[in-house]
């Protein structure tokens, strides 16, 4: 065959293949816009975002257990030191199972209600290794799983922070089913409505970077009135009562310290400067808190005591929650020196002036800590006051906006509650016998004991 005939025909070969072709390229001419368009929105989870949610969450789990238990277990007295380890580690446990059965979905599950997450994602249906969560940032995303696990670690934590309040004389089992419905009922729609996109008070504007009123005045008042209709403890005010070890007190509030930066660092959903900065604030606002208590003390006591700087310690990690992503360093300081004599004034003068016997002083560290923090975070979000707040943030408004959320989180946990305890009462029963109690609660409810002579 010449070069000419051999030209030719791999010329009409190659025109062949090309109008074959055409159409295929074609498509992909077309296709490949759309295919750039849909990576655009489905974004990828940054491995750093991902192992930095990993690192809070377990932090968070921390501060449950072993943090709070030792923290409320060297708080009460030697022969009910298990009793308290018991409640923590089974409230934790509870609560997780109840987490991914429903409480998720009640929670974060996609309803348009302002009250109730809905029943979508019920069993986590829906949640896989590939669905993702959103954060603060426009399309920064974290796996869905870490966001749940992460959450879920604040709905275990939350109930155990109530039975601080009546430790040493509730029935085991009426911790455990008042927990499994407080969270149905209380926890599950105030998280709804504080940090849920269609939430009442999110959509309110209420700022609550870590947990003010969804944890700390929520558990605060069910602790209060908890408090009051379980009843004193026998030889209340008659009998010592002191800790009976603030050594273990100490290891358990560093612990919880130490896990709080899980607590509001990881609020900020991703590694970013949010979390450096509410890092900042859990230190610098904690340090300033435990001051302002011992200096109180040493005026009203003549002496500052370790009890006190710890009581401090919590109060400022508690003011600072809900203001930890929103307020500069100063400002988180200030928190910390204004909650401490407020909390000191309630623990050591309200509640002796109106008698109820709340054991670690649930309502007087947690509740009233975070009404200060709260109310504080309207405050101190101004960025004339070295706050994130925009340009045209206005105190008074952003004021009145966080005393309505806390208002809102006051009575729907307070009258719920209330309800709830009588439920629990008719039902188990609230309070063991006096002979029990004597005893102590490790042996009287668990049969064992937690030191042996």
């Amino acid at each position: 065959m010449s070069s000419f005939k051999l030209s030719h025909t791999l010329s009409r070969v190659a025109a062949a293949t090309a109008a074959v072709f055409a159409p295929v390229v074609a498509f992909a001419q077309e296709t490949a816009p759309a295919a750039t368009e849909a990576a655009a929105a489905a974004p990828v989870p940054d491995k750093a975002d991902t192992v930095f949610m990993f690192v809070a969450t377990l932090l968070v789990f921390f501060m449950l257990i072993p943090g709070l238990a030792l923290f409320y277990g060297g708080l009460v007295r030697a022969k009910n030191m298990l009793s308290v380890l018991m409640q923590c580690t089974v409230i934790g446990a509870v609560m997780m199972i109840v987490w991914v059965t429903y409480g998720y979905s009640f929670a974060f599950g996609g309803s348009t209600s302002p009250y109730f997450g809905g029943f979508a994602k019920m069993f986590l249906s829906g949640v896989t290794v590939d669905s993702t969560a959103a954060t603060f940032s426009e399309g920064v995303v974290i796996p869905e799983y870490i966001f749940m696990l992460f959450q879920m670690t604040f709905a275990a934590l939350t109930p155990a922070l109530i039975i601080g309040a009546f430790a040493e004389r509730i029935k085991f089992s009426a911790v455990i089913l008042f927990t499994v419905l407080w969270a149905t009922f209380v926890y599950f729609p105030i998280a709804h409505m504080v940090w849920d996109g269609n939430g009442l008070i999110f959509n309110m504007g209420a700022l609550d970077f870590a947990g003010g009123t969804v944890v700390h005045i929520n558990a605060g008042v069910a602790g209060l009135i908890g408090a009051i209709m379980v009843g004193k403890r026998t030889g209340f005010g008659k009998d010592m009562m002191a800790p009976h070890s603030m050594t273990l007190t100490l290891v358990g509030a560093a612990m919880l310290w130490f896990g709080w930066f899980g607590f509001n660092a990881g609020s900020n959903l991703e590694a970013s400067g949010g979390a450096v900065l509410a890092t900042v604030n859990t230190f610098v606002a904690t340090a300033a808190a435990i001051l302002a208590w011992s200096v109180v003390e040493a005026f009203t006591r003549g002496k500052a005591s370790l009890l006190g700087a710890a009581s401090g310690m919590i109060a400022g990690l508690v003011v600072v929650t809900p203001a930890a992503g929103s307020v500069g360093p100063f400002g988180a300081i200030v928190l910390g020196l204004i909650v401490s004599p407020i909390c000191y004034f309630f623990v050591a003068v309200v509640k002796n002036k109106f008698g109820y016997d709340d054991t670690a002083d649930v309502f007087g560290v947690h509740g009233v800590g975070g009404l200060v923090g709260a109310l504080g975070t309207g405050i101190f979000t101004a960025p004339s006051l070295g706050g994130t707040g925009a340009a045209d943030f206005s105190i008074a408004s952003q004021f009145m906006t966080q005393l309505t959320a806390v208002v809102i989180t006051i009575v729907w946990c307070g009258v719920v509650s209330a309800i709830l305890y009588k439920v629990v009462d008719l039902i188990v029963g609230l309070r063991v016998s006096v002979e029990a109690e004597r005893e102590g609660l490790d042996l009287s409810s668990h049969g064992e004991a937690a030191y042996h002579s």
